[in-house]
């Protein structure tokens, strides 16, 4: 944890490979003592000419699964589009990006995920999530304050002073300290006003995010972070209960060496499973109980990964059913609780993929918050998505203007508002807010095409042609502004710049 980012020039792991799927050749290397990534379209007929270098700042990721690197671009901060998978050891495309024709946009740093790869991590500027005052995080690597709370105290009193002991704490609170990082779902709601920056080891995780799975199927724990989600339907710990968390089988200051592993899990394993046969006639020729009861197998939202599986089988190889239902049911993992804002939440984050179903409950859901108290931007966004979506633009307007009020940089409701005025011929004020859009964050792709394509039908083509190399500038590569930008065409419409 505690190598988990630092200076790229002082991690970058030297080497390259070509994206079959968009013909770009990627290539890190360290140059002059600085930490570089170059990328060129080399297969002919797989895109328009792509060329350019960019400088690393950052390294993400201990190496002992992977590794990525970040980068400032006019003061915003992104990830790279690619990752070294260290079990397979090769570089490939960042996950979910493997089939990308082409160059991926830039991916934003998220405070909230840099919050298990780096210490004192710093909040990011109003007006747009990865912005920063000065650089996203102070201390490379998972620092000890991650888990034991502020230490100062501990140290001036020369270790004798007050500090988190995560072991004496209530379960829920105990269990939070590993969750923080380690726990994914199918749906992460954080409670309005809160994130996971706010959040302090001591406390209940669930008082800052609740995490949803989809109850309609068996799930196989298969996500990366998502061990959890698999131990709880583990007949260990329905067992054990809240004598079993992480810490029973692992130690947070340290892992065992390939050759003290078998030895070292075996006995956490024989801590609970009593008994003289178990321990030297239960298959004495198969020491690793991980091996049949622990499977290994591969995840399914990273690509080149593995993972030791947490649903702990009683009887090896046992195949595991699926209930197949069309309808999707969440429930909150563990005993979290939840209210109809956090679930409706959850059921909105699968309607914008177009789950009709999720829609319709989210909907209902996030009405009965709203005339209930519940007030805050995340709720007023996705209930405007749900009704602009259901053909009722007024109602729409009322709760993107509302999201605008409890927060003025609100993307999605200045962007939605905009199509809204658009949709009405009010062409002016839609140029405003997307104007408002990329201003905040010029990343931002789709609300840049709107307004250069709305600056073009006014007849401002000089104002359009800049908005679209703006754009350009941060995503290069993407398929629609080389449309717009050489054939005039967008959204089926079309507007020659040139």
């Amino acid at each position: 944890m505690a190598r988990g980012s630092g200076m790229a020039k002082d991690g970058l792991i030297d080497g390259g490979f070509t994206h079959a799927a968009s013909g770009i050749r990627y290539q890190l290397f360290l140059r002059d003592g600085q930490a570089w990534m170059r990328y060129e379209r080399t297969v002919p007929g797989t895109g328009p000419p792509l060329r350019g270098e960019q400088l690393l700042s950052y390294y993400v990721g201990s190496g002992h699964r992977g590794r990525t690197y970040l980068f400032e671009r006019d003061g915003w901060w992104f990830e790279a589009p690619v990752n070294y998978y260290s079990k397979k050891q090769l570089w490939d495309m960042a996950p979910n990006y493997g089939s990308a024709r082409s160059m991926p946009d830039t991916l934003p740093v998220d405070s909230n995920c840099l919050h298990c790869h780096a210490g004192q991590v710093q909040s990011a500027l109003p007006e747009a999530r990865n912005k920063y005052a000065d650089m996203p995080f102070k201390a490379g690597g998972v620092t000890c304050t991650a888990c034991h709370g502020d230490a100062s105290q501990h140290l001036a009193q020369k270790g004798r002073g007050p500090i988190v002991n995560p072991a004496k704490l209530a379960p829920a609170s105990r269990d939070s300290v590993c969750l923080q990082c380690h726990l994914e779902g199918d749906a992460a709601i954080y409670r309005a006003g809160e994130s996971l920056a706010a959040y302090r080891p001591g406390e209940d995780l669930a008082r800052f995010v609740v995490y949803f799975v989809n109850a309609s199927r068996a799930e196989g724990g298969g996500r990366a972070t998502s061990q959890y989600e698999a131990l709880l339907r583990s007949a260990c710990k329905r067992a054990s209960g809240d004598k079993l968390t992480c810490t029973t089988c692992h130690d947070p200051h340290g892992s065992p060496t390939a050759a003290e592993r078998v030895s070292f899990y075996r006995s956490k394993c024989l801590a609970c499973h009593t008994g003289e046969k178990m321990a030297t006639e239960h298959h004495p020729e198969q020491q690793d109980c991980a091996v049949c009861h622990m499977p290994t197998r591969e995840t399914t939202d990273v690509s080149h990964e593995q993972l030791t599986d947490h649903d702990i089988e009683r009887v090896p190889g046992k195949a595991r059913v699926e209930r197949i239902s069309e309808s999707r049911k969440l429930v909150a993992v563990g005993a979290m609780s939840t209210g109809d804002r956090e679930l409706g939440l959850a059921y909105a984050q699968f309607a914008v993929r177009g789950d009709q179903q999720s829609g319709e409950k989210a909907l209902a859901l996030l009405k009965k918050a709203e005339s209930e108290g519940a007030n805050d931007a995340e709720l007023h966004v996705r209930l405007g998505f749900l009704e602009q979506v259901s053909g009722r633009p007024d109602e729409a307007q009322r709760e993107y203007q509302a999201a605008l009020a409890e927060n003025p940089y609100e993307s999605a409701a200045l962007a939605n508002l905009a199509v809204l005025d658009a949709s009405r011929g009010k062409t002016e004020a839609a140029i405003s807010l997307l104007g408002r859009v990329v201003a905040a964050d010029p990343s931002q792709t789709a609300a840049g095409l709107n307004l250069a394509f709305l600056q073009c039908k006014l007849g401002d083509k000089a104002k359009a042609l800049e908005t679209i190399e703006r754009a350009q500038r941060f995503n290069p590569d993407d398929p629609a502004l080389h449309e717009f930008l050489d054939l005039g065409k967008y959204a089926g419409q079309s507007c020659r710049l040139r």
